[in-house]
């Protein structure tokens, strides 16, 4: 049941999606703003959201009557976006700005468990097994909350523009994704 390559395919997948060291630049905003970001809130919420959908997200597509190869092709499409955004370096997805704790809104949801999320955990399933899916979900969280954590500390050592090349890495990483998925459900 357990595959290594599929839970590091997912793992990397998750990852370069949910792009934590992409948000860095957003996530060391918020704690100038806030003071302190909770990173066991934060890695808990986007966790028990990420594992929700991953068991309700079908059920709520058949309610309304999408198959799970249709949204994973329109998740292709959301992830190819994401991964122009970021290689571009331009806002395709309007930001909503959010007052109050930062830990659950924004970070935790929309910044890690947000709709790119959700589209590639739901895509996911048509391809791989769902143990080695929540098995990359962990591993994105102990990631998600290793780089919470040690936010201020990354900052002083990638710099701009360490940040920049990771983001950009991940972009054309998230293309390649995208057009993988859209191949495999069309």
């Amino acid at each position: 049941m357990f595959n290594l390559k599929e839970i590091l395919s997912v793992a990397l997948i998750l990852f370069s999606v949910i792009d934590v060291v992409g948000s860095l630049p957003i996530i060391i905003d918020l704690r100038r703003k806030t003071g302190k970001i909770e990173s066991e809130k934060a890695t808990l919420v986007s966790g028990l959201l990420m594992v929700l959908f991953l068991y309700a997200g079908e059920s709520l597509l058949k309610l309304f009557g999408v198959d799970v190869s249709s949204f994973a092709v329109a998740g292709a499409l959301i992830i190819f976006l994401l991964g122009l955004e970021m290689i571009l370096g331009r806002n395709i997805f309007k930001e909503e700005v959010h007052t109050g704790s930062a830990s659950i809104v924004p970070i935790a949801f929309p910044l890690i468990a947000g709709a790119g999320t959700m589209t590639t955990i739901i895509s996911l399933k048509a391809e791989y097994a769902t143990p080695n899916i929540l098995s990359g979900i962990l591993l994105n969280l102990i990631l998600i909350y290793v780089v919470l954590k040690s936010s201020a500390w990354i900052e002083t050592r990638l710099g701009p523009g360490g940040t920049s090349i990771l983001r950009k890495i991940f972009g054309i990483i998230l293309l390649a994704i995208s057009i993988k998925l859209f191949k495999s459900n069309f």
